[in-house]
């Protein structure tokens, strides 16, 4: 990774840091003394708190935790786990219960089907999205606080965290630069913001909330967090039909008239899920899961019969 600083009071220095980590640019920016190896060992630090957490949660390494969980699926064992992979699978427990299931860790095989229909430039048929959704649904997953164990109940189950992992990822680096004092920071882990303290002599961390083409409004934002999640880079098509990354777990088929949500929370592994949740549940929907949500805020745009449709909720 690299460092750019520049110079402004001698407490008030800004330090930003690059690195490519599952499968995204993270971003990291604090202000801090005048002390470019301290700040950089804090960088590395927060770095390493991530790669870690890609070793538990990667679900594209063979040796990682989540795949050595998925693979005992329906051998009837609860199988122990570490503090972290449970903490993101009860957190995502709670947005499918709260979500009617627009939010599911379980969608693996679906989304594992698409990337192999994406590499071969095949859609896929009938009889292949029907098997892989039947070995889907968050209630096929049992969680056990005492014993810290999970039980996957049918054969064939895959956990896939990529609607919350980076949200979570972004959380656990802020907390080590706590660890350090640093009260003014932002972490943005492809598209997922978390925020503390405003940077110095300002109000808040300016962040702009776009629909993917235009900018809509630029916030200032100091300890919230923030996600967007959309098919602007990531998508496929087929037979003139564009289909988003995003899987809806109950059709087994990526979104087709989804644009942008962007979604402000107090945590960041909420605000990225429910930027899925909401993307898969669309506007209509998704008004009558706020009641979960207290506090949040939410941009959602789609398109419906070749017309834009805009929700935005502010309180």
């Amino acid at each position: 990774f690299f460092c750019l600083t520049s110079s402004l009071h001698a407490q008030d220095k800004r330090y930003t840091f690059e690195k490519g980590l599952m499968g995204s640019p993270f971003k990291l920016v604090f202000y801090a003394s005048d002390d470019s190896l301290l700040a950089q060992k804090v960088a590395q630090e927060a770095f390493k708190r991530i790669e870690q957490l890609n070793t538990i949660m990667s679900d594209y390494a063979d040796g990682s935790e989540i795949n050595r969980l998925s693979a005992q699926s329906g051998s009837g064992q609860w199988i122990p786990v570490s503090k972290d992979l449970f903490d993101i699978l009860t957190i995502s427990q709670d947005i499918s219960l709260k979500t009617k299931g627009a939010f599911d860790v379980t969608v693996g095989p679906i989304v594992q089907l698409w990337r192999r229909a994406i590499r071969q430039r095949t859609f896929p048929s009938k009889k292949e999205i029907a098997e892989a959704r039947s070995k889907i649904g968050y209630r096929k997953m049992k969680l056990d606080s005492a014993t810290q164990s999970v039980l996957l109940t049918q054969a064939g189950m895959r956990l896939d965290i990529g609607g919350l992992g980076k949200g979570f990822a972004a959380e656990e680096a802020i907390k080590v630069l706590k660890t350090y004092g640093i009260k003014s920071a932002m972490m943005d882990a492809g598209g997922k913001v978390v925020l503390t303290d405003a940077p110095p002599h300002s109000k808040g961390w300016k962040i702009v909330v776009s629909n993917g083409s235009d900018s809509l409004k630029t916030l200032e934002l100091a300890n919230t967090t923030l996600a967007t999640s959309g098919p602007t880079y990531r998508h496929a098509d087929f037979n003139g039909i564009r289909y988003s990354h995003i899987v809806n777990p109950k059709t087994g088929i990526g979104l087709r008239f989804h644009v942008r949500t962007t979604v402000i929370a107090s945590d960041g592994t909420v605000s990225d899920a429910l930027a899925t949740a909401f993307s898969v549940s669309g506007i209509k929907q998704s008004k009558k899961f706020l009641k979960h949500f207290p506090g949040i805020k939410v941009w959602l745009v789609e398109t419906k019969k070749g017309k834009v449709q805009s929700w935005e909720m502010l309180e």
